[in-house]
């Protein structure tokens, strides 16, 4: 049998699988997730269309977009890491406030190198958009580093509280909800932008959250156990999550790795961005989960 055929096949099983489940589980977590209280996934439903940014967005407004998401990914990384975030000149001025996020005690040195190696990245992201947006630039908003990983973790049947910064394992985990976010919510967004050169440095960075996010799905592959169940559940809730369609994928699939989530064609999924914010506001439409007060600029609101 011709192998490439072979491989093809097999994939397709695996993501007919794959979907099969994630329908079961995303009806169960809808209704699991909903006693959660509050709006924490008041912004789901529909019918799984995307919806796009608002009309007569700049390319400006999407990066801003980008570097809200920036924001969060270099608060996350640089607190495990240093124990502080950005500095005030990295964050703007009148930056809100951060909540939560400590040093992380790493036991496995190679799992704080990429930490580290991760956290440089995020910051130069950071810094990089705030110099192409110049006086555009927005300030870092207001970021939940502690409730939102609580109400997360209930959501996703993780129990009631979740601490990403206790241990090395939990800060992994911590990292998947952020990173394929990321590599979604650049694809989407890349179709937004005008400029060449803007498009070009967000396809730069996309590879980069790529290459994060693959890196941190194979540790927690590697690790086995209670972190792939944890990754599983974490990607469903995105799904319930972003309003509709199947575009998150675990660390398995069908038994097997699934280190590199795409569809059948072998293409990264594109989240528009009304998707990426009822993520990262765990279900809600205009603030909540990570960003308590919504985000900065003229893309906040699902």
């Amino acid at each position: 049998m011709n192998i490439i055929k072979q491989v093809a096949e097999m994939r397709e099983e695996m993501l007919e699988s794959r979907f099969e489940r994630r329908r079961l589980l995303k009806t169960m977590l809808a209704g699991g997730a909903a006693a959660v209280g509050g709006s924490l996934l008041a912004g789901c439903g529909g019918d799984g269309t995307s919806v796009g940014a608002p009309g007569g967005v700049t390319d400006a407004d999407v990066l801003n977009f980008a570097l809200n998401l920036e924001y969060l990914e270099a608060e996350y990384y640089l607190r495990a890491t240093t124990g502080a975030g950005l500095s005030a000149g990295d964050a703007g001025a009148g930056a809100g406030a951060v909540t939560g996020g400590r040093a992380v005690t790493f036991a496995t040195p190679a799992f704080r190198q990429y930490a580290e190696e991760i956290a440089a990245d995020e910051l130069a992201h950071v810094r990089f958009l705030r110099a192409a947006l110049g006086g555009a630039a927005v300030s870092r908003p207001a970021i939940d580093l502690e409730a939102s990983f609580n109400a997360a973790a209930s959501a996703a049947g993780l129990g009631a509280t979740f601490d990403p910064y206790e241990n090395e394992v939990n800060f992994l985990i911590g990292a998947f909800v952020f990173e394929d976010v990321g590599v979604t919510a650049y694809m989407g967004g890349a179709r937004l932008l005008a400029n060449k050169d803007f498009l070009e440095a967000a396809a730069g960075i996309l590879g980069v959250e790529a290459y994060h996010a693959g890196t941190v799905r194979t540790v927690l592959y590697n690790i086995g156990g209670a972190a792939v169940t944890a990754a599983q559940a974490i990607s469903d809730l995105r799904d319930s999550a972003d309003g509709g369609g199947d575009k998150d994928q675990g660390v398995t699939a069908g038994g097997n790795a699934n280190i590199v989530p795409t569809d059948a064609n072998g293409i990264a999924f594109a989240r528009s961005t009304s998707e990426v914010l009822r993520i990262v506001y765990l279900g809600g439409t205009n603030q909540g989960g990570f960003y308590p007060n919504g985000l900065n600029g003229s893309i906040s609101v699902a």
